[in-house]
């Protein structure tokens, strides 16, 4: 599997090939949001390159940038081991705008001082921004309210400034935005790129646009033709093959690297038993008759549920079933390299996305881990082949509108995610073929009525778990002892945060009365309403 020295150089890469949209470089400290920084960015029609905050001051001037952006990270700039970047960053005559630990490594940097705050600040705070004639308004903030709340996010608080730089912001708690104009130095200690910050997108855009003077020349179609590019020049004559599931990402990847190697590229599809009900049957159909791709079907349910046996930890499932899908993609290789038509299958292509990436590994920075994804930190270390990953920098909404570009049916992009591992991280406990029937007519019960009341084109997904929990009730005047089902459904963006959905109270009353009534062994019905973070959107 690539290491990150030479993900960072495909990376740089990349970026010398698109250098001449006039992009802007975020360097990488680790923070859980620099990707989004990167598809706030995208937003505005710029092209935008995640590079880890090592990257040397050469590769980030072959990239010719409009604009350098130094992202927030979990570490403390005053700790020793804490993550930085070459100081010439703010010596280039490039505009840079730091965020959160971005601001206190310039500070720090620069000769001003940053220490652990008496008290932290996260979630909302109201800025104050100085405006002031007698000071000079700040190019940052042009058209921006006085006061706003924005997100906090850190422990750590600037003290004092660096020569040459003022504060322009203030929360009641700390210096929240300082600017040295003179040298195009600006720094926020908040988050404009979640959209809790209010006018957040407008703070950006002041940089990009008034600041950096940045070009919109980014777009889907671009996206599409410098990536096409990209995968011929990696792949060469070797052949590949995809892990097709029928979801908007992996559906994506497969048309998008078909456009690349045309019929070099077979997609397998697997059945591991952890499926929606009917999916299988349902989605090759859809995609060899719909799409007419070139799709594989493996029915390797019971090899999965028997690798999952008397396994109850989140982590280890998600590695088995990482692992089991390599060995199953290995095997089906084999079996068409053994046939003439086919050359050697050097690739494996994916449809990861950056939200499975950064709760996963430590990509770009020193990022923390929230839980394994099978496509990426639950791979094996030895791969039998080198992966493609053409989506791995992009957000959900953002594959959709690529789908949108390739001429993908509604159906595809409008489909609710679902996770790799299946219903494995939405039946808490072992695995069991009764508990996974269980859970397939609970889930199908869910969407049903979510689709009924007109509301699944309007959230982000919906769907059961299957908790190892039993209660006590009454049915038919006799004691049960039954299982619980909770029923999940959020609103999201980008997935990177989720909110969960205040659903009318006769569909959640339709829902509970369908399941206990149509779902044997269900006693209770539970609603999860809790957002993310501090929770994540599946359950393990």
């Amino acid at each position: 599997m690539e290491n990150a020295a030479k993900q960072a150089e495909e990376q740089a890469q990349g970026g010398r090939m698109k250098a001449e949209l006039g992009g802007v470089v975020v360097l990488d400290f680790g923070g859980q949001y620099t990707q989004l920084i990167a598809r706030r960015i995208r937003e505005q029609q710029v092209f935008s390159a995640v590079l880890p905050c090592t990257t040397s001051i050469e590769e980030i001037r072959k990239l010719e940038p409009a604009g350098i952006i130094l992202s927030g990270g979990p570490s403390s700039v005053y700790d020793p081991e804490a993550p930085k970047c070459d100081p010439q960053v703010l010596a280039l005559s490039i505009p840079v705008l730091g965020i959160c630990y971005g601001m206190q490594w310039i500070t720090r940097t620069l000769g001003g001082t940053v220490e652990k705050a008496e008290r932290r600040e996260y979630g909302r705070a109201q800025l104050r921004i100085d405006d002031s004639k007698a000071n000079g308004a700040s190019d940052l903030f042009t058209g921006v309210a006085a006061s706003l709340r924005v997100w906090n996010s850190h422990g750590d608080h600037v003290r004092t400034l660096p020569e040459g730089f003022r504060t322009i912001g203030r929360t009641e708690n700390a210096i929240a935005a300082v600017e040295n104009s003179a040298r195009k130095i600006y720094a926020v200690e908040f988050h404009p790129e979640v959209k809790h910050t209010e006018q957040g997108t407008e703070l950006l855009r002041n940089f990009l646009f008034r600041v950096c003077k940045a070009k919109p020349k980014w777009s889907g179609a671009a996206f599409i033709e410098q990536s096409t590019a990209a995968i011929r020049e990696k792949v060469g004559n070797k052949w590949a093959i995809c892990g097709l599931s029928g979801g908007v990402d992996s559906t994506v990847a497969a048309v998008l690297v078909h456009r690349a190697m045309g019929t070099r590229l077979t997609n397998i599809f697997v059945n591991t038993g952890m499926l929606r009900k009917n999916e299988f049957e349902q989605t090759l159909e859809m995609l060899r008759d719909r799409l007419k791709l070139h799709v594989i079907g493996v029915d390797a349910s019971e090899r999965f549920l028997a690798r999952l046996k008397g396994v109850t930890d989140p982590e280890e499932k998600r590695k088995r079933i990482g692992r089991e899908f390599i060995a199953v993609f290995a095997e089906e290789a084999q079996k068409l390299q053994a046939g003439k038509a086919h050359g050697e299958i050097g690739y494996l292509v994916q449809g990861t996305l950056y939200p499975d990436v950064i709760e996963s590994v430590s990509v770009k920075g020193p990022s923390a881990t929230i839980k394994t994804h099978h496509n990426v930190g639950g791979l094996p270390e030895k791969m039998p082949f080198a992966l493609v990953e053409p989506l791995r920098d992009l957000f959900k909404d953002e594959v959709r509108r690529i789908g949108k570009e390739l001429g993908l049916p509604e159906e595809i992009l409008v489909k609710h995610p679902f996770p790799g591992p299946g219903l494995a991280v939405r039946l808490l406990g072992e695995i069991t073929s009764p508990h996974l029937v269980t859970l397939q007519e609970a889930d199908a019960i869910v969407v049903e009525e979510i689709r009924r009341a007109g509301l699944y084109d309007k959230v982000w997904q919906a769907f059961a778990v299957l908790l190892p929990v039993r209660s006590v009730g009454v049915m038919g005047d006799g004691r049960t002892y039954g299982l619980t089902v909770a029923v999940r459904v959020v609103e999201s963006d980008d997935a990177m945060t989720a909110d969960w959905v205040r659903l009318p109270g006769e569909v959640l009353e339709r829902i509970s009365t369908r399941i206990v009534n149509e779902v044997i062994g269900v006693t209770r019905i539970v609603y999860d309403i809790s957002s993310k973070p501090p929770s994540t959107i599946e359950w393990e």
